[in-house]
């Protein structure tokens, strides 16, 4: 019953996705903030605008990547709404959703008269949970939402065979994000999965990844590099898509890797950076969110000096 649901409701969103997946990266785009701190709705709607021109797969505003984790529900709706806004309906809008059951549906009920098309359901907050309690979670949240949700395993949300089986069963649930990287449990998954259900590659830095999730079934990715230079996270794609692999790991050698261990330098770097990248290009994203902090001014500068490489590697500018 619970595929019939999948299939009948939500057929277009699986194929607009599934689509889009096969085209390009996902773009999680950042959400942009003044110099105080304050939402800056048209810096968004700007840099929203130029992720979709470069033809992305799907959107996915207010998320890990666009800190989901500071907004109020009200910065949240304005959020998703200029996300839907300047998307136009050329790809699809998965807003992000989190913390326990009950916030997320609220966070739910306002991405849905916001106009987004599905839902990606970060991991819940705080504390462990066995099996049945995650299934439990995604159970809720489904009864109080009619849009499709992903769910997304990472921290302290783990699905075994078992459970994810009674997940996929869920009316509305339509896919799976992974962000452990752990390829035995992930291929017995996808060789457990229904026909129709979509996975994604939520690993830090995706590219970094790709091919190894490529050969488990799952060559969809997030790729935050996109956030900032869609010139070198789109050749890195079609490089892999196409068997290209001398591009593929002189990308992954000169660019990936310098910016993974950069990154790794300062837990929350794995969004800082990709904002400073961002505002080193003009766009108007502006600075993160405390917990979060901005790197350093000798970080700026190995940042500029990479990111120049990675341009010049795929014949771009800064």
């Amino acid at each position: 019953m619970g595929r019939q649901v999948v299939g009948t409701l939500h057929a277009d969103t699986v194929r607009r996705l599934r689509d889009g997946m096969a085209r390009g990266v996902l773009s999680f785009p950042l959400t942009s903030f003044h110099d105080d701190g304050t939402l800056d709705p048209e810096g968004f709607r700007a840099h929203v605008a130029a992720q979709v021109a470069t033809g992305p797969g799907a959107v996915f505003p207010a998320c890990g990547t666009g800190e989901f984790f500071s907004l109020d529900e009200d910065e949240y709706r304005q959020v998703v709404t200029v996300a839907v806004e300047a998307a136009g309906g050329r790809v699809p809008v998965v807003a992000g959703v989190g913390y326990g059951w009950a916030q997320a549906a609220r966070f739910a009920r306002i991405a849905e008269e916001a106009g987004a098309d599905a839902l990606l359901v970060l991991p819940h907050y705080l504390v462990a949970a066995p099996q049945d309690g995650l299934v439990a979670q995604l159970e809720q949240l489904a009864a109080r939402t009619s849009l499709p949700l992903i769910a997304y395993q990472r921290g302290q949300v783990s699905f075994g065979v078992a459970a994810f089986r009674r997940i996929t069963s869920i009316p509305g649930v339509i896919g799976l994000k992974d962000g452990h990287s752990d390829l035995d449990r992930l291929q017995r998954l996808t060789l457990a999965a229904p026909e129709d259900f979509l996975f994604f590659n939520g690993a830090a830095t995706a590219e970094i990844q790709a091919r190894a999730y490529a050969t488990v079934g799952v060559p969809a990715y997030s790729s935050a590099v996109h956030a900032f230079a869609p010139e070198i996270a789109d050749a890195f794609f079609t490089a892999l898509r196409d068997g290209d692999d001398g591009t593929v790991e002189k990308l992954l050698r000169d660019f990936y890797v310098p910016l993974v261990e950069l990154r790794d330098r300062v837990p929350g770097y794995a969004v800082s950076l990709v904002k400073a990248a961002a505002r080193l290009r003009g766009r108007p994203v502006g600075p993160v969110r405390a917990p979060l902090t901005d790197p350093t001014a000798a970080e700026l500068a190995e940042l500029r000096q990479l990111l120049t490489t990675g341009l010049d590697l795929v014949g771009a500018a800064l």
